[in-house]
């Protein structure tokens, strides 16, 4: 899905700026652009998800067909920089995840880290940026709606959830998500297996610091591994997310309540 010759760090797929939504794949990626090369690892390892998430490419082209919504994804690996982190996050460039040492990411410094975020983590959330402000500009303020996908086991013990919805303080999207996730028979971890309370990533600095509705949905990846499987949950997050998206609630600005207030399920 993704041309080699084209050195953009993100991929944008317009659609409609009065639609209400806008779509993100922050890992969408295993590619690391050239000068960096393979960073020292084997092939292997952007087989796994400390590369990318697996199956969010295929999931996100689908959806973003299904819904006609604006949408973008990143074109680099978050072994080269995590495009879900702050600027000032201490693991935005990783010298060791899940076990694998990153031997091209070992002599960072600070001059390398700031040439990372202005090379390929800023472009792609000042890209977010301007479609918000474009979306917002024709008088419907965007739902944001963030696309991840998680490993079926970890270290040895299987994860029984179909999906995760991972949130922080906005629960407009969150509590009827759930319900109505869980009302197809699936199983829905509330923030489960991560927590989505991390300051000043993505959906913090987008959504909640704008007062912007948003959702993050996590897949499990052995349900999105094929095209067949991406292109069915594409239809089911359809399905839930483009009712809630119509309620006129979800499009006002500067409201969010304490976790505390929160749904509690």
């Amino acid at each position: 899905m993704q041309d080699p010759t084209n050195d953009a760090p993100f991929i944008f797929l317009p659609g409609n700026d009065a639609g209400g939504l806008l779509i993100i794949a922050d890992h969408a990626s295993n590619r690391v652009p050239p000068p960096y090369g393979d960073l020292g690892l084997p092939p292997a390892e952007f087989e796994r998800h400390i590369a990318y998430d697996i199956g969010t490419e295929w999931l996100v082209h689908r959806l973003a067909a299904f819904t006609g919504a604006p949408t973008l994804l990143t074109r680099f690996s978050r072994l080269l920089i995590d495009p879900n982190r702050g600027e000032d996050d201490p693991t935005l460039v990783m010298r060791l995840s899940d076990g694998a040492i990153v031997p091209g990411n070992a002599g960072v410094d600070a001059t390398e880290r700031q040439r990372r975020i202005e090379r390929f983590h800023r472009p792609y959330h000042q890209a977010i940026a301007r479609q918000i402000d474009r979306m917002i500009a024709t008088g419907v303020a965007p739902v944001i709606l963030s696309i991840h996908s998680f490993t079926p086991a970890w270290k040895g013990v299987a994860r029984p959830w179909d999906m995760a919805i991972l949130w922080d303080s906005d629960d407009r999207m969150v509590v009827p998500a759930l319900d109505a996730f869980r009302a197809r028979g699936l199983v829905v971890g509330d923030n489960q297996p991560y927590d989505g309370a991390l300051k000043n990533d993505t959906l913090y600095h987008h959504g909640t610091a704008r007062g912007l509705a948003h959702l993050l949905i996590e897949v499990r990846q052995d349900h999105i591994a094929d095209e067949a499987g991406a292109n069915h949950w594409a239809q089911t997050i359809f399905e839930v997310v483009a009712p809630l998206v119509a309620q006129p609630a979800m499009h006002e600005t500067a409201f969010y309540r304490s976790r505390a207030d929160g749904p509690g399920v």
